[in-house]
C-alpha cells in the first residue's frame, strides 16, 4: 500500500506537465497536425489517467493520511519552494514542447523518461519536488522542530498552505516521513481558537 501511495505522489508532481501535454495535443488535433488514431487516443487517455490519479494521490496523503497529529513548535524556517520548483518547471517544457508523440518511438520514449525519473524519485523519497502542490498554494520548508513536551530538536521537509509564521505558536503536523508531510492548518485553528 505504501508503494502505491508514493507512485501516487510521483504521477502528482507531474500533474502540471501533463496538462501541458494533454493541450498540445488536443490543440494539434483540433488544428489537423494531428489526426484522432489509436496512440493519440491511448496519449490523451494515458494523460487523463496520470492526471486523475495524481490528483488521488494528493488527496489520499493530504486529507486521508492516518498519521497522529503530533504538536510541534517550529525553532527556524526556510522557505526552499524556489530551490525545486524551477527544476521540475523546465523538465516540463523539455517534456511539453518538443516530443512527437505522433510517433510510437516519441510516445514510448515519453513513457520511458517517465518510468525511469520515477524509480529516481520514488527510490530517494524526493517526495517534497512536487509543483503541483505549489501551484495549489503550498509552500516547502526545511525546519527545526521540537516536539510539545520534548527538549530534542528535529530536522523535516514539511508542506504549509500559505505562509509559516514561527513567533511562538504551536503547530500540528502529520509526519509522514522527514521529507514528505505536511503542518495541518485545521489543526492550527482549533488550537488558535
Amino acid at each position: 500500500m505504501k508503494l502505491v501511495k508514493n507512485i501516487l505522489l510521483y504521477l502528482s508532481a507531474f500533474i502540471p506537465m501533463y496538462f501541458l501535454i494533454f493541450v498540445k495535443v488536443v490543440i494539434d488535433i483540433i488544428n489537423d497536425n494531428m489526426s484522432l488514431n489509436v496512440l493519440n487516443t491511448l496519449n490523451l487517455i494515458t494523460l487523463v489517467l496520470f492526471i486523475l490519479l495524481g490528483i488521488i494521490g494528493i488527496i489520499w496523503n493530504i486529507r486521508f493520511n492516518h498519521e497522529t497529529p503530533k504538536e510541534i513548535v517550529i525553532l527556524k524556517k526556510e522557505n526552499i519552494t524556489d530551490l525545486h520548483f524551477l527544476g521540475y518547471f523546465s523538465l516540463f517544457v523539455f517534456f511539453a514542447i518538443p516530443l512527437d508523440l505522433n510517433y510510437i518511438s516519441g510516445y514510448a520514449v515519453y513513457v520511458l523518461i517517465i518510468i525511469m525519473i520515477g524509480i529516481v524519485y520514488i527510490n530517494n523519497s524526493l517526495y517534497y519536488i512536487n509543483p503541483f502542490l505549489n501551484l495549489l498554494g503550498y509552500n516547502f520548508y526545511e525546519i527545526t522542530y521540537q516536539e510539545k513536551g520534548s527538549s530534542q530538536q528535529k530536522n523535516a521537509k514539511f508542506f504549509y498552505k500559505g505562509s509559516l509564521d514561527i513567533s511562538g505558536k504551536s503547530y500540528w503536523v502529520k509526519l509522514k516521513n522527514t521529507n514528505f508531510s505536511f503542518i495541518d492548518s485545521k489543526y492550527h485553528k482549533k488550537r488558535s481558537n
